[in-house]
């Protein structure tokens, strides 16, 4: 699910996806992006949609001393730059997706190449080029073992430059957060 090809209504403190019924927790993650878009004031901004997403515009403005206005007005330029993405995070397992794992991932070749291949996959949400022992990291979220085997024989292993892939099964999530601040 994406942020944009869900519509959310609001319960209570949280949110509820309209297509899966299931209540989410809403983050915001900051990403790439300008540097010179992150003046004080918008890390002051980003400071508080960490702290809670859905926070109103002129809560924040209150927070940071603009109008309302003028946060919204930051708030799409961060996202438009890519600097902030708004998005509900769900628990994969409530919502059907019985396993997580990462895989690491033995390269020759342009990783950079290989890693966009991997952004094509459905069930990759996240990958990271690395040093150290492995070239990739992704994060993989499926439905069941099965359903894993066929992704990493299937569609990870197959692809030009990979040689060598070590699943990395998760069993019990302790800690995921996404409020680092803005420095």
């Amino acid at each position: 699910m994406t942020s944009d090809s869900a519509d959310y209504g609001l319960i209570f403190n949280g949110i509820t996806c309209q297509k899966c019924f299931k209540q989410v927790k809403v983050y915001v993650m900051a990403r790439g992006g300008s540097r010179e878009l992150v003046d004080d004031t918008s890390k002051a901004i980003i400071e508080q949609l960490q702290e809670d997403g859905r926070r109103a515009y002129s809560a924040i403005g209150k927070a940071v001393g603009l109008s309302e206005a003028a946060v919204r007005q930051r708030v799409q330029k961060l996202v438009e730059n890519g600097v902030v993405q708004i998005v509900a995070v769900t628990d994969p397992m409530q919502i059907g997706f019985a396993r997580q794992a990462m895989i690491a991932i033995s390269a020759v070749g342009d990783v950079e190449v290989i890693a966009d291949q991997l952004a094509k996959i459905d069930e990759v949400d996240y990958i990271v080029i690395t040093a150290g022992s492995c070239d990739i990291l992704a994060e993989v979220v499926v439905e069941n073992d099965a359903h894993l085997l066929q992704l990493v024989n299937r569609q990870i292993r197959t692809i030009e430059g990979v040689t060598r892939t070590e699943s990395f099964l998760y069993l019990k999530l302790v800690k995921q957060t996404y409020d680092w601040g803005a420095r």
